[in-house]
This record gives C-alpha cells, sequence and structure tokens, in this order.
C-alpha cells in the first residue's frame, strides 16, 4: 500500500525545467512548468511590457516555437544591466529554458535565425586606463603636426 503512495507523490510532482541568460550585466532566470501558456517577467503579464519593440523581442523565442509554448507557463526573474540588456537576458532565458524542453528541433530553429538566443555573447566595455582615465580606455592626448 505505501508504494503506491510513493508512485501517486512521483506522477503528481511536476516537472521544472530552468534556465539562465546573461547579456553584459544582465541576468534572468526562467523556469518552465505545465500550464496554460502565461509568460511573466518579474511577475509583470508579457502583454505589460513597455515600449512594445523590447516585447516584440522577448516574444521572439515564443513565436519561432509556434503553439507549443501555449501549454507551458513560464515566470522570468530578471535583474542589473540596462533595459536593452535586460530584454536579451530574458529572451536568452526563455529559449533556453524552451530548447531544454522540446528538444534539437527547436535548436536549429533558433541558431538559424539568431545565434544569440542561445549562445552567450562574452563582449564587455574595456576598462579605461590609468593616465587619462576620465576620457576612455584608448584616448590619447592630441598632437600637434607642426
Amino acid at each position: 500500500m505505501s508504494e503506491t503512495k510513493k508512485e501517486q507523490k512521483a506522477e503528481k510532482k511536476e516537472k521544472i525545467l530552468f534556465a539562465i541568460g546573461k547579456r553584459k550585466r544582465s541576468v534572468a532566470r526562467a523556469t518552465l512548468r505545465k500550464g496554460s501558456g502565461v509568460v511573466k517577467i518579474n511577475s509583470k503579464p508579457i502583454e505589460l511590457i513597455e515600449p512594445e519593440m523590447l516585447r516584440l523581442k522577448i516574444q521572439e523565442p515564443l513565436i519561432i516555437a509556434g503553439d507549443v509554448t501555449k501549454s507551458f507557463d513560464i515566470h522570468v526573474n530578471v535583474r542589473g544591466g540596462g533595459s536593452l540588456g535586460q530584454t536579451e537576458s530574458v529572451r536568452q532565458s526563455i529559449a533556453r529554458v524552451l530548447v531544454n524542453s522540446l528538444g534539437k528541433d527547436l535548436k536549429k530553429k533558433y541558431i538559424d535565425y539568431d545565434r544569440n538566443l542561445l549562445v552567450y555573447d562574452p563582449r564587455r566595455t574595456e576598462p579605461h586606463k590609468p593616465p587619462r582615465s576620465s576620457q576612455g580606455p584608448r584616448r590619447h592626448k592630441q598632437r600637434s603636426k607642426r
């Protein structure tokens, strides 16, 4: 009798997947579970994200995946960076969590569309150098030709 209860508990336990997306200083953590197609970013529905251009950029991985995403709920927490960096990290985390759940066919679609949906971008700003640190990393004193 106790074995059947354990089996029932195992069946009731829902499968939750996690993925991380990064861009510049921004880090987004996405969780995916079975549901009705709700997508929330920092507890805010995706429909309320403004400006519209950033919302459309976040929706790209969902549109490419198609109607399959209607059976999942995705919740994303994002911290750090600016608005565009956060947008890029959110779309990367959503794409990664969907690839983890749906497989290699989707991965190929994402890479054909935009490689940055799955691959981390390591570019960073260069630190300023000591003698003229307020002007920038490679700025030099202007020289006269005569």
